[in-house]
């Protein structure tokens, strides 16, 4: 529910009116903007009665948010979620952010070639796999604390943001040691109880459609976190398993405008893993920028061939440097921010 109060309001009547909220057992999250005095009410707002609401003096307006996610939905909240990360980087609003990659950390060379590679493109985030939940046993399941330990070395050294994908609440601490952005992977999009925990953070969090799941669903595990406190959340749109076998996923562009047009928090969009295909990265990385995507996730790598984990839908360095050349000539003549 969003109660909008009246200009030149009455303080002795917006106190009665919290006292009433609060009676109610529900909470209240203030969404005020500079010239109008709005808050949302979060909890059992169907034992409201509207109408209770408007006998008091101070309110102008009541509507009820229909969504099943409250705090995620455009109705909470009208204006784009800006997220900070420090030293002049920032995801969200009219800035389109790439973060680019190795699937997974193998070796230091590795790391400190792909962290040279993203400073050389004037990027500012590295991604890279430490703990890798693979779907077979005996694929390459990551180095662990060493994987997050060489990602922060090679980010420290040239200056980036470090995001990776975390599997279990138990690795939080070693998390929040390492990285700047915490991911959350498709199979743990309906990981509740780690979407929990990861709700009492002030890390931002990156999360991953699940590969089955409708948009509903994906904005409902936002929701988890949000209420828990974090409101620094991402959304990426990574494909979606269909009938389509030709390519690894089907990459649901529809997602990024529902998205925003349900919510207010950043979307991005992982063509690499859509994909699977390095042939159809590029242009679909054109595409999520134009559809106004505010970033996307691309996986790279010195040696594509060799790699141990992704190798087929990783980009080597020179299909890289091309990529981005086409981004920022794309964004300048769409009038977009590329960083």
């Amino acid at each position: 529910m969003i109660i909008k109060l009246k200009p030149n309001y009455d303080l002795e009547s917006e106190k009665r009116l919290m006292d009433f909220i609060a009676e109610k057992h529900c909470t209240i999250k203030d969404v005020s903007s500079d010239k109008v005095r709005i808050f949302g009410v979060i909890g059992d707002t169907l034992k409201i009665d509207k109408s209770e609401v408007y006998a008091f003096d101070c309110v102008l307006d009541v509507i009820r948010v229909l969504a099943p996610y409250k705090k995620t939905s455009r109705e909470f909240k009208a204006s784009d979620t800006v997220i900070d990360l420090g030293d002049g980087i920032t995801i969200g609003g009219s800035v389109h952010t790439v973060i680019a990659g190795p699937c997974s950390v193998e070796t230091p060379e590795q790391m400190d070639q792909a962290g040279a590679a993203l400073k050389a493109s004037g990027i500012h985030l590295l991604r890279g796999g430490a703990y890798k939940p693979r779907t077979s046993p005996y694929s390459f399941q990551g180095l662990g604390e060493e994987g997050l330990q060489l990602m922060r070395k090679t980010a420290d050294k040239y200056g980036l943001k470090v995001i990776s994908e975390i599997p279990s609440v138990d690795l939080i601490p070693q998390f929040l040691k390492y990285v700047d952005i915490i991911q959350v992977g498709a199979r743990n999009m309906q990981n509740f109880h780690l979407l929990k925990a990861l709700g009492k953070l002030s890390t931002p969090i990156f999360l991953k459609r699940g590969m089955s799941a409708t948009i509903e669903e994906w904005l409902m595990s936002a929701e988890y976190i949000i209420n828990g406190g974090n409101e620094q959340v991402i959304l990426c749109e990574r494909g979606i398993r269909t009938f389509e076998t030709y390519t690894r996923n089907t990459l649901d562009i529809n997602a990024v405008l529902a998205a925003k047009e349900l919510s207010h928090l950043p979307v991005f969009v992982d063509p690499s893993h859509a994909t699977g295909r390095t042939s159809m990265i590029a242009p679909l990385a054109q595409a999520a920028l134009v559809v106004g995507a505010h970033g996307q996730m691309i996986e790279i790598h010195p040696d594509p061939e060799k790699a141990l984990s992704d190798g087929a839908q990783s980009l080597n360095f020179d299909q890289f440097e091309t990529l981005m050349q086409g981004l920022n000539q794309l964004a300048s003549a769409t009038g977009k921010a590329l960083q």
